[in-house]
């Protein structure tokens, strides 16, 4: 079997959702869709099992977790995309988003059984989705006269929270709380807000990308350490001399500037690794930082041995995770952490720890 994994680590997981609850004091949706961030739908849900509820983006995702035990409501962040899945929203007892008229006319044409809790998702300033303010009173008004509306909350989303100095999310979260119906529970803070803006706490926050140990301020902050839950792992499956002026790789784009040592690691963009880089990143081997030498390939990359004294085949190479922060690998790719994790491939095997 090829050496390269993702290794999840379920007690950081569980220690970034606490590191939530210690900066709030709202109920916590953990996001957890795009197959939890690339870490394992169930998985993420399953561990996570504190947590008041989770978002996910279609009801296929939702679908999953109930079909896996979960019994927490579900939201639907994106509502429901045609008046089809209705009848499926009422019978799993999920709570979709509601953004556009079309799916309020939907609800009201609906003649099955059951009801359900919405979030009106109002937009204060993103420009994505979302009613405008001035539209609220008039959709809240026509979600209550349908019997198949049980609660309704408000839900936002922020544009600019990593910034802690954003005009644009002081005038956010001013159009928040100018709307009317204050008993109405709210939700607006993702991770940034939760760590940078606490006027955005409200009833409900909801936390995506710190619950996998990566800040997305890009620094830690304050008194919330977070915890990396996954480490992208391979081995060496070759480390032989190469002579000065050897290219390395396809396209010989490297060229050895002296004797050197260099590595071959089992993992490659065929596994979600990136082949792209701005600048040149590192992995871990024995610990200690080996340069990428030469492209990428699709199940292969080479590395500069010559920090890595006595580095043999079958040594552990870390590409991201513990002691190498995902961050840091983004960065380096001209990404962000968000596509990385997402971006895994489903041939690279996921093996969850305690």
């Amino acid at each position: 079997m090829r050496p390269a994994c993702a290794s999840l680590d379920a007690g950081a997981l569980r220690h970034n959702l606490e590191q939530v609850r210690r900066r709030t004091r709202a109920r916590v949706m953990a996001v957890i869709k795009a197959n939890g961030y690339g870490h394992g739908l169930p998985w993420v849900a399953q561990t996570l099992d504190q947590a008041d509820a989770f978002g996910v983006a279609s009801l296929e995702e939702a679908l999953t977790l109930r079909a896996a035990g979960i019994r927490q409501d579900i939201c639907l962040l994106e509502g429901f995309f045609e008046a089809g899945e209705i009848p499926m929203i009422m019978a799993e007892g999920l709570t979709p988003v509601i953004h556009e008229h079309h799916q309020i006319a939907a609800l009201h044409a609906y003649r099955g059984a059951g009801r359900c809790d919405v979030w009106l998702k109002v937009d204060t300033g993103m420009h994505r989705l979302g009613f405008a303010p001035t539209e609220v009173e008039a959709a809240v008004g026509a979600l209550r006269t349908l019997a198949t509306v049980r609660r309704i909350g408000f839900l936002s989303h922020l544009a600019c929270a990593e910034d802690p100095g954003s005009e644009a999310t002081i005038a956010q979260v001013a159009c928040f709380a100018r709307l009317p119906y204050p008993e109405l529970p709210r939700s607006f803070a993702n991770s940034a807000g939760i760590l940078l803006w606490p006027a955005t706490h409200g009833d409900w926050v909801r936390p995506g990308l710190m619950l996998y140990g990566v800040s997305p301020v890009g620094a830690p902050v304050g008194d919330a350490p977070l915890k990396p839950v996954m480490t992208l792992r391979s081995r060496l499956i070759s480390v032989r001399r190469r002579e000065r002026g050897a290219a390395i790789g396809y396209g010989g784009d490297y060229r050895c500037p002296e004797d050197m040592t260099v590595g071959v690691v089992g993992v490659g963009y065929g596994d979600g690794y990136p082949r792209e880089f701005k600048t040149t990143p590192s992995v871990l081997v024995r610990g200690q930082r080996a340069p990428l030498v030469g492209r990428v390939s699709m199940d292969m990359l080479s590395v500069d041995l010559r920090g890595v004294p006595g580095a043999a085949i079958g040594d552990e190479v870390v590409l991201w995770g513990a002691g190498l922060p995902v961050e840091e690998v983004a960065r380096d790719a001209g990404t962000i952490p968000y596509t990385l994790l997402c971006g895994l491939t489903q041939r690279l095997p996921r093996r969850a720890h305690p």
